[in-house]
């Protein structure tokens, strides 16, 4: 049996007895210790307090670390990702900077439709080094517990596919990972004028297999004017719900999509986006049990409006934060990036965004059991920072990597592992 007695924490962040959905004011609430310990037995936290009451025999009885000037926090819950792809995208980077539309991009053969192309093109095997590589570069920033969405298949072979190598990906990494079924990403080519089509294909060729594999905890759907409306994103949603998979949904970033709507009325994990929110929109989230889930590095890299994080939170609504990490619109799953913009940006309270991308996210992929708070009997997933004067220190050093360590399931990341 391993055990682990960290002393002289400067701060142990987030520790809660019990857990609930954090919402509204209860998000500036951050409880901490100072001058705290903590005890890890087989990869989970056993105790915690402050030091002075931390008894000699316990201190005599085991291996030691001090954390002296550090801070100790739960690890990232990054509960939005497409961190599957086969190929980034920065030529249309470099198009939009000339000017360029999506449209226009996608004219081109860009766009979601050019992932899709690729990914069909690429094996299993290649798709799953290019993910493993990804989520052990994440987890180096702190980051222990992500999900990850299909949508860039758009055949039955493609989604399945990629669906596959998350499964992989799960059963291998440290990393708790949730996996999302996103067929409706986009309508295919062949399919643009026959929405019918690919809807059926979705319902009764890509579903079946995958409930019997069981590849997936989520079905999503991308509501969007121009691609999938809010009829069709409550019929692809049921059609999952009745193979056991819960909704979550892409909904109101370019336009008031009627995404909110449906995923409350379907009683959604999570709506996630939300760039485009009026008073209506925003009542209905906060009257619900729904989480909106807010991605501000894909609004920074589309040069968009960010979320109204102030409204939401002031209206009662419980938010989580994610990276939105995908070749087209957010190439970055740095967790600490996306806490730091909420706060320079979005002028969330450093509390508010550790909160919102720890426990919240936490539950915004049903892994609040065992992640996102320092809670006796959860996963040891943490992160230990260099020693920074302050809490406010971290989203205010933005451009600053303030990880010293990172640990998963109780063991400290040293170098990353062959699957």
């Amino acid at each position: 049996m391993s055990s682990l007695l960290v002393t002289n924490i400067k701060q142990l962040v987030n520790v809660r007895e019990e857990n609930h959905l954090l919402r509204g004011k209860e998000l500036s609430v951050l409880p901490s210790i100072e001058d705290a310990y903590l005890i890890i037995e087989d990869g989970i936290i056993t105790a915690f307090g402050e030091m002075r009451n931390l008894k000699s025999e316990i201190k005599n009885q085991k291996s030691e670390i001090n954390a002296s000037g550090q801070f100790i926090l739960p690890a990232w819950c990054d509960s939005h990702t497409h961190l599957v792809f086969a190929a980034s995208r920065e030529e249309e980077f470099v198009d939009k900077i000339k000017g360029l539309s999506y449209a226009d991009i996608a004219a081109k053969g860009g766009g979601i439709l050019n992932s899709a192309r690729k990914l069909n093109e690429a094996s299993e095997d290649e798709l799953f080094n290019l993910a493993w590589k990804r989520v052990e570069e994440a987890a180096k920033l702190g980051t222990g517990a992500i999900e990850i969405k299909s949508g860039y298949g758009l055949t039955v072979e493609g989604e399945l596919k990629m669906l596959r190598v998350i499964k992989r990906l799960k059963e291998k990494s440290n990393v708790a990972i949730k996996a999302t079924f996103l067929g409706a990403h986009t309508y295919p080519l062949e399919y643009k004028e026959n929405h019918r089509g690919y809807i059926d294909l979705i319902k009764n060729e890509m579903l079946p297999v995958i409930a019997a594999e069981k590849l997936a905890d989520y079905i999503d759907v991308f509501c969007e004017t121009g691609f999938f409306s809010p009829e069709e994103t409550e019929e692809i949603c049921k059609a999952g719900m009745s193979y056991g998979l819960k909704p979550k949904i892409h909904a109101n970033q370019l336009n008031l999509s009627g995404g909110v709507e449906v995923g409350v009325k379907l009683n959604a994990v999570s709506v996630d986006h939300l760039e485009t929110m009026d008073e209506s929109t925003i009542k209905t989230l906060a009257s619900s049990k729904t989480i909106g889930t807010l991605l501000p590095t894909a609004a920074f890299f589309l040069r968009m409006p960010f979320q109204p994080a102030r409204q939401l939170i002031d209206a009662g609504c419980a938010i989580a934060l994610a990276t939105d990490f995908n070749p087209g619109s957010s190439p970055s799953f740095n967790m600490n990036l996306v806490v730091a913009m909420s706060c320079i940006q979005m002028k969330m309270l450093p509390e508010e965004a550790i909160n919102s991308a720890t426990i919240n996210g936490a539950y915004a992929m049903e892994v609040e059991k065992e992640l996102g708070s320092i809670t006796v009997g959860k996963k040891a997933n943490l992160i230990f920072t260099k020693p920074i004067p302050s809490l406010a220190y971290l989203p205010y050093s933005f451009g600053t990597n303030l990880i010293d360590k990172v640990m998963l399931n109780g063991e400290f990341l040293s170098h990353a592992p062959n699957p």
